[in-house]
């Protein structure tokens, strides 16, 4: 006898992109209290890169979230530890590959035993060490002598080529870092400083004890709970996961299914915005409980988004949700380049309106290039462009292209108004 699948709500595309904006922490009041630390607690991970412009993206996404907080508070927040006795200290984060190198809750460590066993039994990085034994015993004895450093004060990062001509010493403690011998807690003028994990982890963390199935089952329940609602790619693309693992683990994750209207097969009924309870379908995506007892409510915020803020590192969901394609172009070349280096797109009102390419000079900010979607993006972008520029200290905004053109005098009007 064929199993049925299991019954899911219906939802409009609408409350699917308002449930996704409250789990991001961009519908509702931000909770001040707990700080850069709770924004990192709630979306899981904070993607970092090498890109400064305004400032860099670890420094952007708790700014989009909370408002003006200020830049030391936010390296602190994420790096400083807390001490837990007369010699003892507690990191708050650690640095790990989830989605990308990522910033990660410090609680999460255990729960990446399974990367870390797989890179073990693959045995190497892409980087060949000539003596691997050698190499990685002398890191650990000199972490263990000298303490926490950088791979500079190792002995160098490189060999003396490009970028990726790593030293041995570089890919030694990279592939410590990889299979958890070596933790990073603390960035030092954007180079990792490294540790030793026992010396550095809390002694409750510091193990591999969990299976693969109980990690996984872990990250897709925070996937899904930092997404709100998602298909199976979004879960599996929030830490960078197979789909057969997300598989593996869904119907154990306390993830429910959902169907959403124009994410997959037609939906047959739907949820209206008084509430999210109503008729059942079999389902195409899954979604957080907690999200669905009331519609969301609540004030949106109006802000401009690192293109690597967790809200639209997925291209294909931010399409999906937003109706809104978008690029990074940092890497393509100048000419055919359609929005400019690092298009930072607007969020006003729970919806992304436009973008723009910003970039410092002195006290002003220079938005190099702004591309509008309608005539409604005029004001929040303005409103967007002076919070940003006092955030980052500068007392002046200056436009140079604005497309469409005939938006141009509006926002330099809306721009004026609010700079006063």
């Amino acid at each position: 006898m064929t199993s049925l699948p299991p019954p899911s709500l219906v939802l409009s595309a609408d409350d699917a992109r308002r449930i996704a904006l409250r789990a991001q922490g961009f519908l509702g009041a931000p909770d001040r209290r707990a700080g850069v630390r709770g924004v990192l607690r709630h979306l899981g991970a904070v993607q970092l890169d090498t890109i400064s412009v305004l400032a860099r993206s670890h420094e952007l996404i708790p700014y989009a979230r909370l408002g003006a907080v200020g830049r030391s508070a936010v390296e602190s927040a994420y790096w400083t530890t807390a001490s837990t006795g007369a010699s003892s200290t507690r990191a708050h984060a650690f640095e790990y590959w989830s989605h990308a190198a990522c910033i990660l809750p410090i609680e999460e460590w255990p729960h990446f035993a399974f990367r870390r066993r797989a890179r073990r039994a693959r045995g190497h990085r892409w980087h060949v060490m000539e003596d691997a034994d050698r190499s990685c015993a002398a890191v650990l004895d000199r972490l263990k002598a000298d303490g926490p450093l950088t791979s500079t004060e190792l002995g160098g990062a490189k060999s003396g080529g490009p970028w990726w001509d790593w030293s041995e010493t570089k890919i030694a403690v990279e592939w410590l870092l990889d299979t958890g011998e070596v933790v990073c807690t603390e960035r030092r003028g954007w180079k990792r400083v490294y540790d030793l994990a026992e010396r550095a982890l809390p002694d409750a963390l510091l193990h591999d004890d969990l299976d693969d199935t109980e990690c996984l089952r872990r990250l897709v329940r925070l996937a899904g709970q930092s997404l709100g609602v998602a298909t199976r790619a979004d879960l599996a693309d929030y830490h960078r996961l197979k789909g057969e693992q997300v598989d593996a683990v869904i119907a154990d994750s306390g993830l429910v299914p959902v169907q959403v209207e124009g994410w997959g097969k037609p939906a047959k009924g739907r949820v209206g915005a008084q509430g999210l309870a109503g008729r059942t379908v079999a389902g195409d995506g899954w979604a957080d409980p907690s999200m669905l007892g009331s519609a969301p409510r609540g004030r949106h915020r109006t802000t401009l988004l690192s293109p690597f803020d967790s809200l639209i590192w997925d291209r294909a969901r931010t399409e999906r949700i937003f109706g809104f394609t978008h690029r990074l172009e940092a890497y393509v070349p100048k000419p055919k380049r359609m929005h400019g280096y690092f298009a930072m797109p607007l969020l006003a009102g729970g919806q992304l309106l436009g973008r723009v390419d910003p970039a410092r000079e002195g006290t002003t900010l220079v938005a190099r290039q702004v591309s509008l979607e309608s005539r409604k993006a005029v004001r929040p972008m303005a409103e967007a462009l002076v919070e940003a520029a006092s955030w980052v200290g500068c007392t002046d905004v200056r436009l140079e292209r604005v497309a469409p053109a005939g938006l141009q005098e509006p926002l330099v009007k809306a721009l004026a108004e609010a700079l006063t």
